[in-house]
């Protein structure tokens, strides 16, 4: 009963972070809010027993990459940008791009219930922590788009610090 509770708390407040995240016209508040969203699915991440999930997100994503948007907003000027309107007039492809990602969420979500698929059954990943399973997935069949996102990172990493360089 009183995972069910916690259960609904998440199922009703991360949709409502989310949207405060989005909506919200100073982008410092912005970042809090993903804070409070990420502490959220991190939370919901355990009661699936997903342990190593919650910490990526809670280090990963609470932790640095929130960091960095602190790093990056506190770099800009943005005096322009929060005197100006809020809605810019692209609501139309807003909602069309809204109304696509709720269809492409539907169809994932109904693929679900056709139940796992693969080698890593349920009961094969009870057998072996979900770490190790993990573990053992991304360094063998997709270790290769695996450092091709390492790769992209450091580019990007590089790129900023280029960006970030003030010319004297």
């Amino acid at each position: 009963m009183i995972l069910q509770a916690f259960f609904w708390y998440f199922a009703i407040t991360m949709p409502i972070f989310a949207f405060l995240v989005i909506s919200r016209k100073n982008p410092v508040h912005c970042v809090l809010w993903m804070l409070v969203f990420s502490i959220h699915s991190a939370a919901l991440f355990l009661f699936l027993n997903a342990e190593f999930l919650a910490a990526v997100e809670l280090i990963l994503y609470a932790g640095a990459v929130l960091v960095l948007f602190i790093f990056v907003i506190m770099m800009m000027s943005m005096k322009e940008e929060l005197a100006g309107e809020l809605v810019i007039g692209e609501w139309p492809i807003a909602a069309a791009l809204s109304i696509g990602v709720v269809l492409m969420f539907f169809f994932g979500v109904s693929n679900f219930a056709k139940g796992p698929s693969g080698p890593y059954t349920i009961e094969a990943i009870k057998a072996e922590t979900n770490t190790r399973a993990l573990g053992k997935l991304l360094f063998t069949e997709y270790l290769f788009p695996f450092e091709v996102a390492s790769l992209i990172l450091l580019i990007a990493v590089v790129g900023a610090m280029v960006l970030a360089k003030r010319k004297d």
